[in-house]
């Protein structure tokens, strides 16, 4: 099993979606897990995950998780090539038992030049710049590149943001 994870904020609440799915090509047939939090605290710059991991752990609880392959996050694993961790790597650090992490970010963050690669998908001018823990970065970007769909973002990825915002 693969789990896709996203959060959207609105006020001090935070509505976290998690896709769980088989294969990486799949574009349908996925399990939806749904969980919206209260006394959320404000985004501090450089501390993401301050914010959006304890959403994540709180509902990675209702799910069943001895076979899951990978995790993937909106955003980044490492923050800069000295190891500093963003979120994926916070969420790889906080699991019992290490599951990969993949970190799936739209825009480039400046400060990672080795710890990240990039994928173009589609007729793409734009890559999704992918960094990872617990698996090699160019086997996590060849994941994410073999996702379902036809544009940048994978359809399963496209419709997780959805969810999160309805």
């Amino acid at each position: 099993m693969i789990l896709a994870f996203d959060t959207y904020y609105f006020g001090n609440k935070a509505k976290t979606i998690c896709l769980a799915f088989e294969q990486w090509t799949q574009v349908d047939n996925f399990q939806v897990y749904a969980e919206v939090l209260e006394g959320i605290a404000e985004y501090t710059p450089g501390e993401f995950y301050k914010r959006e991991l304890p959403c994540i752990l709180s509902l990675l609880k209702q799910i069943d998780c001895r076979n899951v392959q990978a995790i993937l996050v909106d955003g980044y694993v490492f923050l800069d090539d000295e190891g500093k961790l963003g979120l994926g790597g916070h969420l790889y650090q906080a699991l019992t038992v290490k599951v990969p992490v993949i970190g799936v970010a739209k825009t480039n963050f400046a400060t990672i030049v080795d710890n990240k690669t990039f994928v173009f998908r589609g007729e793409s001018k734009n890559p999704l710049y992918i960094t990872s823990i617990g698996i090699d970065k160019e086997k996590a970007a060849d994941l994410v590149k073999s996702m379902g769909g036809e544009y940048r973002i994978p359809t399963l990825l496209k419709h997780l943001d959805m969810l999160t915002k309805t």
